[in-house]
């Protein structure tokens, strides 16, 4: 657990009495046995030397509501000290609250009502005091009396500012691009209508878009990982943001919604992350097309669907693939060492977690259905094996390959005690949470975005994030990493705005390579990096400019 996560709870903590005997609710998370432990509370220790001399004989007595008593070396009954105990905020609620507005809750809101009112990625700042109350059932403006948003709270933006400042720092590469080009106004006209992460990372980007001259309006891609307070600071800021951090599937396709669905303003660019948002469009407003000059796509899973409309015939407008850039670097946080873990599938990701695994000490075995990507994680030393072979054993389960029904209930039901299962793939489909909403097991939230969910048997997993993207939804991406992407994406942006009539055509382009490269070039700096140039013989030898690309297109 980070220092600004536990900084982030200190800052909510109460003390409370805790209940004894026939007080204690059967269920209650506060029992007066409990011990201290990561995420646990845990109780304050009373002085001993105030404590009255006692034996170790002890008794209920009736008129304190089976409060205990000592029995003193006198004789004389002395009341044992009442402790106290920390309570976190998000304790507060019970597990299965139902929330007000029953029709608009799907299951999945029920159960996950603690995970999804608390803290973000990064130690999101939250107001307690709203969480019962759906965002959707606010009327909030910000300081300028403007309300064309949808957010947690607009109380928490001057937390949200701080956070966007420290990302500035991290994402040069952003910034200068913004310094550079802001005069030019490259984007003037342009209409982006986004859905993404929305952290403080892609605030920098929407940011540098609207420096550059664009108009935004965004949606968050996965409901678990907006940062509350970075959403506020950009609605503050007059940015049209729909989103917070514990949406229902039902609020999800709503924030879509009110994102392109607005009278007066029609968007005529794209930048999405998993396609979500382009489905929305083809489905609900394919007119919209029309006066759409192209589509930016950030996820293995968005870029696998461009493709599959694109084979179809059914692509309407050009689309660029910045996911397959050279220089884009997939990473994750991992967070669990020495122990036996099963990684489905080898493709980017899967290799990143692989690498990442094997550097902390565990025993790694993949799955895969590419013959290649299975020679590669071979040759890379990982046995390769169905998931059958190895589920009775592993510790950790982690899924990255962007498919359905990766991981089914009969798995599940074979895993061992304790074994840990998360999805590192975009979708939230790999994993199937469905088919463990039935009566007979029962969902235990132990904190944030980490459930129990046990047999009746006793046997019981640990699931993360409810099976969704794991990286930004538990933990976070390194800025500098997301400069990069954030960077990619803005330039394709550009590109594709300002393209003259014909030079893309209605199919899947990757981002080229001299733009590729100016990427990367724009972060040497911050290493102190130096790069040779080649003179004009070694040019004429390799039959290239001086200045690049240096690469060809399909190059990785």
């Amino acid at each position: 657990m980070s220092v600004q996560v536990v900084a982030a709870k200190m800052a909510e903590v109460e003390l409370k009495d805790v209940p004894t005997g026939k007080d204690l609710p059967a269920e209650s998370p506060v029992t007066p046995t409990s011990e201290a432990g990561e995420g646990g509370t845990g109780l304050l220790t009373p002085n001993p030397a105030k404590m009255p001399q006692a034996s170790s004989m002890k008794r209920s007595d009736p008129q304190q509501n089976g409060g205990e008593a000592f029995v003193n070396r006198d004789g004389t009954v002395a009341e044992a000290p009442r402790m106290k105990k920390i309570q976190f905020a998000d304790q507060k609620q019970e597990f299965n609250k139902r929330p007000s507005k029953i029709g608009r809750r799907s299951l999945s809101r029920s159960i996950s009502q603690s995970s999804t009112d608390s803290y973000s990625s990064a130690a999101s700042y939250t107001d307690s005091s709203d969480d019962e109350t759906s965002p959707r059932d606010k009327q909030q403006k910000n300081s300028k009396g403007n309300g064309d948003f949808c957010i947690k709270n607009i109380k928490q933006a001057d937390f949200g500012r701080r956070e966007i400042e420290i990302a500035e720092q991290e994402m040069p590469a952003l910034m200068a691009l913004r310094k550079r080009a802001q005069g030019e106004k490259p984007l003037a006209g342009a209409k982006i209508v986004g859905c993404t992460h929305i952290t403080a990372q892609t605030a920098v980007l929407m940011e540098t878009l609207s420096a550059l001259g664009a108009q935004c309006r965004w949606a968050a891609c996965n409901i678990y990982s907006t940062q509350n307070e970075v959403a506020a600071a950009l609605a503050e800021g007059g940015f049209s943001v729909f989103a917070w951090k514990g949406e229902s599937e039902d609020d999800f396709w709503w924030c879509i919604d009110r994102c392109v669905n607005v009278e007066g303003w029609q968007p005529n660019m794209i930048l999405d992350d998993g396609g979500d948002l382009t489905h929305w469009i083809y489905k609900k407003y394919p007119s919209m097309f029309k006066k759409i000059k192209g589509i930016v796509e950030e996820s293995v899973t968005g870029v696998h669907r461009l493709y599959q409309l694109s084979k179809a015939g059914k692509l309407c407008v050009p689309a660029m693939n910045v996911n397959d850039s050279a220089e884009l670097v997939r990473t994750t946080d991992v967070m669990f060492g020495g122990k036996q873990v099963v990684v489905c599938g080898y493709g980017e990701v899967g290799k990143g977690c692989c690498a990442a695994l094997k550097a902390m000490g565990s025993i790694v075995y993949v799955t895969e259905i590419d013959p290649i990507c299975a020679l590669q994680a071979c040759m890379d030393g990982f046995r390769l094996v169905k998931l059958t072979e190895v589920i009775r054993q592993v510790d950790i389960v982690i899924t990255c390959t962007g498919n359905k029904n990766v991981v089914v209930r009969e798995n599940l039901d074979r895993m061992k005690n304790g074994c840990i299962v998360c999805n590192m793939g975009h979708s939230n489909t790999e994993i199937d949470v469905s088919s463990l909403r039935t009566p007979e097991l029962t969902w235990e939230r132990v904190r944030s975005q980490v459930d129990h969910v046990i047999w009746p048997d006793g046997k019981r997993i640990v699931l993360l994030a409810e099976g969704r993207l794991l990286n930004l939804s538990c933990s976070t991406v390194p800025t500098f990493v997301l400069s990069i992407t954030a960077t990619t994406q803005a330039l394709a942006l550009i590109e594709l705005y300002n393209a003259p009539e014909g030079r893309y055509k209605q199919d899947v382009y990757l981002l080229p390579k001299k733009m590729d490269e100016y990427v990367a070039s724009l972060h040497l700096p911050t290493f102190d990096a130096h790069l040779t140039e080649l003179s004009d013989e070694q040019a004429k030898y390799l039959g290239l400019n001086k200045n690049g690309p240096f690469k060809p297109n399909y190059y990785r």
